[in-house]
């Protein structure tokens, strides 16, 4: 897990709370803001980054009932860490609940519980029967410290210290009523909040939001690849190459390409990345949804950047060489960390490549998260004209070209 005085100097800089409403003590900054918070913390540290966004999961606790919101925001001020972590809330399979008057037993295992250790409360999913009718449901449930262990499973190549253990209640615990929500209110109860906080962020629409942590992850992914290269010259500048009659490894050539080349793409994404930033708090401030085709489109331009990123990273380390294994080199961290990032499922470049071709020809969408797939199958690869009425390209409100200001990116 992040180590003590790491915590203490995030807690300091107050970057746990910057998606977090202005009247609870936060600063609900837009998507371009936070963005350039975790690019800037991803130069330093990936794990740190990551931390800093999925404690995002604190918001989510808005759309519950007061007593809910009261609960795990008494102790905001004095927590060293994010307030809560996720843990298995839209994936295809959750735990376990049973209604109960008052509310819900629940049980289960659930993987990927980032910043576990250090978060104060844990949002987890849950499927249970409805009693009164019979159906499946699922639900988000937020359990105290108490109602689950940590299991240590987080033994990974990269981002180490983002704490991504599961979590495990073997036991049933009781969940009352008001700290649980059901995933098909979920995002009503969300849409509900816009314009009830102060602050940018609290504009934004269900799916701007979706977009802007997206955002964050590909900004977090160009902040290593600049950590990386940052790296690469500073030792570059210092260190004889092989087999070439050059006093440091900066003459050659060879080297300089890299570096020129990776400058180029690190360039590129943060163009990319901020470009949709700015247009999540652009819509936002006119008050303009997302169409549903956008969600996809953007996105799988953020995973392309952040693929791209990896590349670079990849090629920095192969350039200057084998002293970049040596585990107190930088660059191998920067490796090994974007690597695990990359691996996420919502980043994974062949599955996002899918989901937004399909649109391009005009097939029934499939959605952002396995989770929410309709249980029957996959849709009908038969044309069914474009989603939402809208063709192929740009929508509505979404010009090709960078919105009014950005010229200058």
């Amino acid at each position: 897990m992040l180590a003590p005085a790491t915590l203490e100097a995030l807690h300091e800089a107050g970057v746990f709370k910057i998606t977090l409403p202005i009247e609870l003590g936060g600063y609900a900054l837009g998507a371009r803001d936070s963005a350039e918070i975790i690019n800037a913390l991803g130069l330093a540290d990936a794990s740190a980054g990551w931390t800093v966004i999925v404690s995002s999961a604190a918001r989510n606790t808005l759309a519950f009932p007061e007593r809910a919101r009261n609960e795990v925001f008494s102790d905001a001020d004095k927590w060293v860490g994010p307030l809560m972590f996720g843990a298995t809330i839209l994936a295809p399979h959750v735990g376990d609940g049973r209604k109960v008057e008052g509310g819900y037993m629940v049980k289960g295992k659930w993987p990927f519980g980032s910043g576990c250790r250090v978060a104060a409360w844990g949002s987890v999913g849950i499927a249970y029967t409805d009693p009164k009718t019979g159906a499946e449901r699922r639900a988000m449930a937020i359990l105290s410290k108490d109602q689950y262990q940590i299991v240590d499973d987080w033994k990974v190549m990269g981002l180490a210290a983002t704490s991504s253990n599961s979590v495990r209640a073997e036991e049933e615990v009781f969940v009352p009523d008001y700290r649980v929500v059901h995933m098909d209110e979920l995002i009503g109860l969300i849409d509900g909040l816009r314009g009830k906080y102060q602050g940018l962020g609290f504009q934004h629409s269900p799916i701007g939001s979706m977009v802007a942590m997206t955002v964050s992850f590909a900004a977090l992914a160009c902040g290593m690849a600049k950590g990386a290269l940052t790296a690469f010259i500073e030792q570059a500048k210092k260190r004889p190459p092989f087999n070439l009659p050059y006093a440091t490894m900066s003459e050659m050539v060879s080297i300089q390409v890299v570096a020129g080349k990776a400058r180029a793409v690190i360039n590129a994404a943060e163009a990319v990345i901020y470009r949709h930033a700015d247009e999540v708090d652009r819509r936002a401030i006119a008050g303009e949804d997302f169409f549903p085709p956008d969600e996809p489109e953007i996105t799988m331009d953020l995973v392309h950047q952040i693929h791209q990123c990896l590349q670079t990273v990849d090629g920095l380390q192969l350039a200057l060489g084998s002293s970049t294994v040596s585990l107190s080199n930088p660059i191998q961290r920067f490796v090994r960390d974007i690597h695990v990032l990359a691996t996420h499922g919502a980043f994974r470049v062949d599955p996002m490549a899918e989901i937004n071709g399909r649109d391009l020809f005009g097939l029934k969408p499939f959605p952002m998260l396995a989770a929410l797939a309709p249980s029957s199958g996959p849709p009908s690869g038969a044309p069914s004209g474009p989603p939402s009425g809208f063709p192929p390209g740009p929508r509505p409100g979404f010009p090709p070209g960078p919105p009014p200001g950005l010229a200058k990116i």
